[in-house]
């Protein structure tokens, strides 16, 4: 069985693409099978691992809305190593979305293309658009655990309880397995008084799920996508990679 962990905050700009591919990457050196889903029409982890969206015959558009169409025709190889499989997302899921409100099972596709393909896989990320719309709630309803990226500011901080709410309502309605995997604290600036105590009120508010891993703000994580690149892969041995390391970490080891 594949353990399926959502990334979603409906903000966008608070790193879930950058978190879903360098946490992506961080697991293949665990030496874990890793399968990335983009359910973002804007395709922008697709396009970090150097795949024009624009150019794809089938995306995951095809698989949410023809369930004849095999998951295996439409994964990538990505990653340094080739370790990684890619569902690329691409601008026709926005039409996918639109389409699939008139379904019964409208919520559910994902969970059933997962459910029938049994992918041979560890650990399936999923990237969510920014939105808590009806690709976020299959992304949801297919998981097991959900990863909160929240931007170390206090608008950012927000929108997190809107996400927790819809986040619950989910759980009671549709998933009752889904828990909460942790909040992670990301685009924090070094020393900046308002980035600490953000970070501290997220300690307060929802204690122990905050992760004690702190995702810096470097340019670095901009830089990476152009050379189709992660920064665990490109620069190993800097801070950001460093912390991406210790999240794969706690979350192997914690599964």
């Amino acid at each position: 069985m594949s353990r399926i962990i959502v990334v979603a905050n409906q903000k966008g700009g608070v790193g879930k693409t950058t978190t879903v591919a360098n946490l992506g990457a961080a697991l293949t050196a665990l030496d874990k099978r890793v399968l990335l889903i983009d359910l973002d029409p804007q395709a922008a982890l697709t396009a970090t691992f150097g795949i024009d969206p624009y150019k794809l015959t089938h995306t995951m558009a095809s698989v949410l809305l023809r369930s004849s169409m095999p998951f295996s025709r439409i994964l990538h190889p990505v990653g340094a190593n080739g370790k990684i499989a890619l569902a690329p997302g691409g601008i026709d899921l926005a039409a996918a979305e639109v389409h699939l409100a008139t379904k019964e099972d409208r919520t559910r596709r994902l969970q059933q293309v997962l459910e029938k393909n049994r992918v041979p896989f560890d650990i399936i990320l999923i990237d969510t658009p920014p939105s808590l719309g009806l690709l976020t709630l299959n992304g949801l309803v297919a998981a097991d655990e959900v990863l909160v990226p929240v931007q170390s500011h206090f608008l950012a901080m927000r929108g997190v309880r809107a996400l927790m709410e819809t986040i619950w309502r989910v759980k009671r309605r549709l998933n009752p397995d889904l828990r909460l995997l942790g909040l992670l604290p990301t685009m924090v600036e070094p020393n900046s008084r308002h980035a600490t105590e953000v970070v501290e009120e997220l300690r307060t508010v929802f204690k122990s799920k905050v992760f004690d891993v702190l995702i810096i703000h470097s340019v670095k994580f901009a830089e990476a996508p152009v050379a189709n690149q992660t920064v665990v892969d490109s620069a190993p041995n800097h801070e950001g990679a460093v912390a991406y390391r210790k999240l794969a970490e706690e979350i192997a080891n914690h599964g």
